[in-house]
């Protein structure tokens, strides 16, 4: 069965803050028929964006939203401007993916003094400055220190080699998943001296990134035998740097990564790649689901925890037609 709808894969943890939606202060949201709704996308240069923004949209009908979804182009500064730009416009709820922890900060809280319930959507924000339960109602994402550990986990357990050289490819610099895809992977590969990461570089999450930054790092880096990305865009890139430069993508580098894209999957099939750890952009019926829970004055937990799987050469075919 195909798995569009993310709500299956998602548990609620509590994290014991407010036992009450509204006991922070948040602002509460009326049982109605249809909403007007805010979605801030951050940007569209990649399958998973692209993806999380159509789930929004399938989903806005059923739903009963009035949809205003834009655009950020990779600008933490635009994202700001499009939610104040929403909040002008009156929508009664918003859904953000922050693209950074901290610029995206008083967005989030210009939005709660204006009234309106915000949710922070695949991204969080900077715990220290604003939190769940109190500045936005919650996060509705994936463990992503978990998705490093697991990555780790399962190169300790495959690797074949003696010694393990790692590059790094990581995310947009400063955002949420990045720091905490790097803290969990690193911390758990620290655990077997067999590996070190001789270089660890910012991708930015895009695929032509990704080449670029393998093909500078290895002329550093020659002996590399194994690439952790910190999404499957920049492993793809990653891929076509080292085939270009001679090497062999799955016999003599060990390709890791996040997200379970079909190009993922399709390079474990092809050999390429060893892992990928899913982070699924189907959020549109998630939060569909907790926003109308917390209409009818339902706690809602500080973190809507995502459950993610893993894809190996022996599921990767089984699951290649659910990937996006």
């Amino acid at each position: 069965m195909k798995r569009r709808d993310i709500i299956l894969g998602a548990t609620a943890i509590s994290l014991g803050l407010s036992s009450m939606a509204f006991a922070e202060g948040l602002p509460p949201l009326a049982q109605q028929d249809t909403y007007k709704v805010g979605f801030a996308q951050m940007e569209s240069n990649n399958p998973w964006r692209i993806a999380e923004s159509k789930s929004f949209v399938d989903t806005a009908e059923s739903c009963g939203w009035d949809l205003i979804s834009t655009d950020a182009a990779g600008s933490a500064a635009k994202q700001v401007a499009d939610v104040e730009s929403m909040i002008a416009q009156g929508i009664d709820v918003l859904f953000l993916p922050p693209r950074e922890e901290k610029p995206l900060i008083p967005a989030v809280k210009r939005a709660k003094a204006a009234g309106i319930p915000t949710f922070l959507v695949d991204r969080s924000v900077d715990p220290a400055a604003a939190k769940a339960g109190v500045d936005f109602v919650a996060f509705l994402g994936s463990d992503f220190i978990k998705q490093g550990q697991q990555v780790a986990e399962w190169t300790i357990a495959n690797f074949k080699g003696e010694k393990g050289v790692i590059v790094e490819l990581e995310g947009t610099t400063g955002s949420s998943p990045a720091n905490d895809r790097r803290t969990g992977f690193d911390d758990a590969i620290a655990a077997d001296p067999r590996f070190e990461i001789v270089a660890s570089q910012t991708g930015d999450f895009a695929r032509d990134m990704g080449r670029q930054v393998m093909e500078t790092l290895l002329q550093s880096h020659p002996d590399v035998n194994i690439v952790y990305a910190h999404n499957d865009e920049m492993a793809i890139g990653a891929i076509q740097a080292l085939e270009l430069a001679g090497r062999k993508p799955g016999e003599d580098v060990l390709i890791v990564s996040i997200d379970g894209t079909r190009d993922a999957l399709q390079a474990i099939i092809d050999g390429k790649m060893g892992v990928t750890v899913e982070s699924s952009p189907f959020f549109g019926p998630l939060a569909c689901e907790v926003m109308n829970r917390y209409a009818a004055g339902e706690t809602i937990e500080p973190w809507v925890q995502v459950s993610d799987r893993i894809f190996t050469i022996g599921n990767a075919a089984e699951h290649i037609d659910e990937a996006y």
